[in-house]
């Protein structure tokens, strides 16, 4: 199932992704695009995967997203080595304990370059005190290879042992940035790209000055690292758990010029055109800022016509996207307004077919 993941196939599949952008946006006037590459192997911080019981075995499994059919997983070569050391010794533990075995359908993972480790155990029964327990020894024993928190899930129950975040630390140049990841939330699988993302960002926004606005601004994965080169960093977002990591990560990287306001980008538009008054926005005069670059890092369903719209204003946009489809219908309308300075491919995904893109737009 994975043999095609090997180093010697990744630059014809990169080329490959080249091709694709040349031509999906031949009807742009595009500047050279820069590539950015992934690590060939071992490059995903997050994994999930089945657990399969056959009598008084068990193993991890996947499923072909074509033919739906499962296939035995003993090591993922895209996932962190810490993932994969994680993934054998978990499964070797568990193996005679009929109490942390029993009814368990999935295990999910989720690492950082800084060295810790989340483990989230998904059950088909209740967690009692003796699951607890256990699972308490489990994660001392684990903590052998790397610092480790466990969460146990089942039907309306959460178990937390001991916290339910990593803390990633991605370095930027020549300075380091904190970062919390919660369980279960948005963050960039692939951190070493994810780094390049945020360096790109940085170098082309240098002496920008002036406000920037972050709309899907998630645990403040851009915002963090730009902070620097604005006045000031205004970020939405409409996730309850992402909110709370952005404030977390703002203290942790001593930053005193970002704020975070939970909102959906459809509603800031609203506000700022003055159609309604939020709440969430008492405490923030938004013409007070100096609006000259929006950054937007959409979902894959790309950026509704008012949103579009609302971007058009700024002198200067930044788009990260995971769709070039949906780039593509959003550039048709901001080219009438902006010329593209920049475009970059950023390989987050090797061995498939999703391309991460990066556009930097300044006003005609």
């Amino acid at each position: 199932m994975f043999s095609h993941i090997h180093p010697d196939n990744y630059q014809q599949q990169l080329d490959e992704k080249q091709q694709s952008i040349a031509t999906d946006f031949a009807q742009f006037d595009l500047p050279k695009f820069e590539i950015f590459t992934s690590p060939t192997l071992n490059y995903r911080q997050r994994a999930e995967f089945r657990v399969w019981h056959e009598g008084d075995d068990l193993y991890y499994i996947m499923f072909d997203s074509k033919t739906k059919q499962k296939f035995r997983v003993d090591d993922f070569p895209v996932a962190s080595t810490l993932i994969n050391q994680f993934m054998s010794a978990l499964l070797i533990d568990i193996k005679d304990k009929e109490i942390l075995r029993q009814r368990l359908f999935q295990v999910d993972f989720l690492s950082t370059m800084s060295g810790e480790v989340l483990v989230s155990l998904l059950y088909h029964k209740q967690l009692d005190n003796e699951w607890i327990e256990q699972a308490e020894q489990l994660k001392l024993r684990l903590s052998a290879i790397a610092p480790v928190d466990i969460i146990g899930r089942a039907r309306k129950q959460k178990v937390i042992l001991n916290k339910d975040y990593v803390m990633e630390t991605l370095t930027v140049g020549d300075k380091q940035f904190h970062y919390q990841q919660v369980e279960n939330s948005f963050t960039q699988p692939n951190a070493v790209v994810n780094e390049k993302m945020l360096l790109w960002t940085q170098q082309a926004t240098k002496n920008a000055g002036g406000d920037l606005i972050e709309l899907y601004c998630g645990n403040g994965n851009f915002g963090m690292a730009l902070a620097e080169n604005f006045d000031r960093v205004l970020g939405t977002e409409i996730s309850k758990s992402s909110v709370k990591s952005a404030q977390v990560n703002i203290a942790a990287n001593n930053l005193e010029n970002v704020d975070i306001v939970r909102m959906a980008s459809e509603d800031f538009s609203q506000a700022m055109n003055g159609e309604r008054v939020f709440r969430r926005l008492e405490g923030f005069d938004l013409t007070s800022y100096k609006y000259q670059t929006v950054l937007v890092d959409p979902p894959r369903a790309g950026l509704d016509p008012d949103s579009v719209e609302l971007i058009s204003r700024f002198e200067r946009i930044i788009y990260i996207s995971c769709n070039p489809e949906t780039l593509r219908d959003n550039l048709i309308e901001l080219v009438k307004t902006h010329k593209i300075e920049h475009f970059a491919l950023f390989d987050q995904f090797p061995y498939t077919h999703h391309i991460e893109t990066g556009v930097i737009l300044t006003r005609l």
